[in-house]
């Protein structure tokens, strides 16, 4: 089992690019056996915070991949609720590009990988996480503009981490510490997925899983989401949440009978496969209030001497979730 971590660091962008101090390169060892005993530091009982969460697949094989991004994109800034948090998956280098570009994600979000193509490098695609700089801040941005942890309003970030995992894909998962501005004691942690892909590597997602809910029962860690694309195509994949003593929220919030399917959602498949909830929203330690499917909308796709074609914005449909810590 590989449980090595390394450590990333996460760039703020605004209208002129500027980074906090990088993190240093450490190795953390998972313990695969460790069983949580809740640990929340000194928090007062009626302290709440909400947020929300959209995640989405935003596939990277079809074409007009960054066309498709850009779509995605927009839908989520500007026809929605621009959200607290924004797990990517399936990012290409070109995609990464387009969104460090993009003059609404540098006014006004964190984003991680913004430095280097480090993550990148080697695999077809990889996960990114934007914060909103409205409700978290880096260690320089609080520096500059006075919005510590004592008495500030925002959440602090603190380590930025890709956790190798057991894969067939290279898959791994980004996860991000926050802080509370009450609490700089206690951590929270924010992980983004993107599990391996069909049925022939359920094995692999079992042990991701498992190694991915002990992540959140680190000592020192009072809790957190695990949201993406989960690739959860078989009945086997549907009890490794529960397996692993984590909170689905869509079960939570609408239990198992309404559908909430993410991927082949209106469309007929060849091999007949039908729709399916392959993307999730797992937590510890935190509620979740409200979570509905975003679908995508469609993209005209040229076609030499034919008419043009409309495909989705991604085979995925996105998920947005709020929750309260």
């Amino acid at each position: 089992m590989v449980t090595d971590r390394l450590w990333r660091t996460l760039s703020a962008f605004n209208r002129s690019t500027r980074s906090w101090e990088p993190i240093p390169l450490r190795n953390v060892q998972s313990q695969a056996t460790l069983r949580f005993s809740p640990t929340l530091r000194s928090i007062d009982t009626f302290w709440t915070q909400r947020f929300s969460l959209i995640s989405w697949n935003i596939d990277a094989f079809s074409p007009r991949h960054v066309s498709r991004a850009k779509f995605i994109l927009s839908h989520i800034l500007e026809e929605s609720k621009s959200p607290d948090i924004l797990f990517l998956q399936e990012v290409t280098p070109e995609v990464r590009a387009s969104l460090l570009d993009d003059a609404r994600v540098r006014a006004a979000f964190l984003v991680t990988d913004a430095e280097d193509q480090t993550s990148f490098e080697d695999v077809p695609f990889a996960t990114m996480t934007l914060l909103s700089s409205t409700r978290f801040t880096s260690g320089l941005d609080s520096q500059k503009e006075g919005d510590g942890i004592e008495g500030g309003k925002k959440f602090m970030l603190g380590r930025v981490s890709r956790v190798i995992l057991p894969s067939k894909y290279r898959r791994d998962a980004l996860c991000v510490d926050i802080i509370p501005p009450i609490s700089p004691r206690t951590v929270f942690r924010l992980i983004s997925v993107h599990l391996d892909s069909l049925r022939d590597t359920l094995h692999y997602r079992a042990q991701q899983m498992e190694i991915l809910a002990n992540v959140l029962r680190e000592p020192g860690c009072s809790g957190g989401i695990i949201a993406g694309d989960f690739n959860a195509i078989s009945p086997e994949d549907d009890g490794l949440v529960d397996k692993n003593e984590l909170v689905d929220a869509w079960v939570a919030l609408h239990g198992r009978d309404l559908d909430g399917a993410t991927w082949g959602v209106g469309v007929e498949r060849r091999d007949g496969i039908g729709p399916g909830r392959l993307d999730k929203v797992a937590m510890m330690g935190l509620q979740a209030k409200e979570m509905e499917v975003l679908r995508p909308g469609t993209i005209e796709v040229p076609r030499p001497g034919e008419k043009p074609v409309e495909i989705p914005w991604s085979d995925h449909c996105g998920l947005r979730c709020t929750f309260t810590i």
